[in-house]
């Protein structure tokens, strides 16, 4: 079986192209119904961030043109528009893929935790729609040891660097004190968890969260002091914040030109920062077009990243040799359940033939026959079923110049070369 991996990010695809082919998580029951039927995969999985969307296959070697039309289509494309921003991962490769990625390693911030837990609930997700077999259940397993052993045996993860700390950096290079400003958080997931928590160490005192539950919204902001709202409140509560950082599951954008105009002319033009970190944008990309507002994507925080992860790079090679270990070791699994499975079926042939032979000599035997006669001739039989098949195709193998059979022959059953034997083979090579 192989395995695929299809997929794009941040360093092969624009914002506005990821953001058009990002799954949400009302249409994932479709999607994996969808890619499965067309790529003829037979195990599948989804993962799509803010910064990558990738589709991890299990199945033929030769449905990649499949998955990439299937994966344009989906989202309302044409193959071509695609193919430019396209990576394909086979076998080896993606097994290496997928650690490296668990590992924060393939991240925009070297080493950043959060990728593992999507990871994690990307795999959650195909086992619910029952799109995981045993091959992908293992791989996974297996990626979530390695970044495991990569977390607690390097430094990679030693500095707070990732999206939302990015985010919060920058805030802290336009704002002289933050303790004086207000932060509005749109979302309720990891990444907005993480922003409150780096907003919360600069300094900030007074939060909004919105959500569109309430519950959920409320309970994040109570652990930093402050109030949750719903997502219909916030044009009500937009002209008394400094900070807006979004970050939601949203399909369309939430915040929109016109709220924030409106805000604009009661705050008296004081400016905004702002953050989108989602994929698909929570705010309108027209929004940076207005005065009194810095309007930052999750590409902007590429060089406050940058200058953070250099700390990084040499845990980052430490890291490299532990995903190379980790993927050998995954490697040397299949092939040890390959040659179980080959051994379970040479076995049962063996034991096919041996049953034909002892039912002929029971029948022999039963039929008056001589014992010693009838066990003699069950050995030679015996013998001779077992030998034939692979008689034929050594003999086979030599004739075609695959001498190396020959060796493994003598491998196998611990033979003793013949000196004739290897000056032959010498003169036919």
């Amino acid at each position: 079986m192989a395995l695929l991996t299809l997929g794009i990010n941040h360093r092969t695809a624009p914002l506005e192209l990821r953001e058009r082919i990002a799954f949400t998580p009302e249409r994932m029951a479709e999607a994996f119904a969808e890619l499965r039927a067309a790529s003829g995969a037979s195990e599948a999985a989804i993962l799509s961030t803010c910064n990558r969307t990738e589709l991890y296959l299990a199945g033929d070697d030769d449905c990649a043109a499949l998955v990439l039309r299937w994966l344009a289509g989906f989202h309302g494309l044409a193959p071509g528009e695609l193919e430019d921003a396209v990576y394909l991962h086979r076998d080896t490769e993606a097994v290496r893929h997928m650690m490296r990625v668990a590992s924060g390693l393939d991240s925009m911030v070297l080493g950043e935790p959060q990728i593992l837990g999507q990871l994690k609930d990307a795999y959650a997700l195909a086992r619910e729609h029952e799109a995981s077999g045993s091959f992908l259940s293992r791989l996974f397993e297996q990626t979530f040891a390695v970044a495991k052993r990569v977390r607690t045996q390097t430094a990679i993860g030693e500095n707070p660097v990732s999206v939302a700390y990015a985010a919060v950096s920058m805030a802290n290079h336009i704002f002289a004190d933050m303790s004086r400003n207000k932060a509005l958080l749109i979302g309720a997931g990891k990444t907005i968890e993480l922003v409150a928590r780096h907003l919360s160490e600069a300094g900030v005192k007074d939060f909004l969260v919105a959500n569109r539950t309430l519950d959920r919204a409320q309970n994040l902001a109570e652990e930093h002091g402050g109030c949750g709202i719903v997502l219909s409140d916030i044009p009500d509560h937009l002209p008394e914040v400094d900070i807006v950082i979004a970050s939601t599951a949203s399909p369309l954008p939430i915040l929109g030109k016109g709220a924030v105009e409106r805000a604009l002319k009661r705050r008296k033009h004081r400016p905004y920062f702002m953050v989108d970190i989602a994929v698909p944008r929570d705010i309108e990309p027209e929004v940076a077009s207005l005065d009194d507002v810095f309007l930052y994507t999750v590409d902007d925080l590429r060089q406050v990243i940058e200058e953070n992860v250099r700390s990084r790079e040499g845990a980052a090679r430490e890291a490299e040799n532990l995903i190379l270990a980790g993927a050998q070791e995954f490697l040397g699994q299949l092939r040890a359940l390959d040659a179980v499975a080959t051994l379970k079926q040479f076995r049962t042939q063996a034991e096919r033939q041996r049953d034909q032979e002892v039912e002929k000599a029971l029948r022999a035997l039963r039929n008056g026959g001589d014992p010693e006669t009838v066990i003699r001739s069950l050995g030679r039989g015996l013998t001779n079923k077992l030998l034939h098949e692979p008689s034929v195709q050594v003999r086979k193998a030599t004739s075609e110049g695959r001498v190396e059979v020959t060796h493994w022959l003598r491998e196998l059953h611990q033979l003793e070369t013949q000196d004739n034997e290897v000056s032959v083979t010498s003169e036919k090579l």
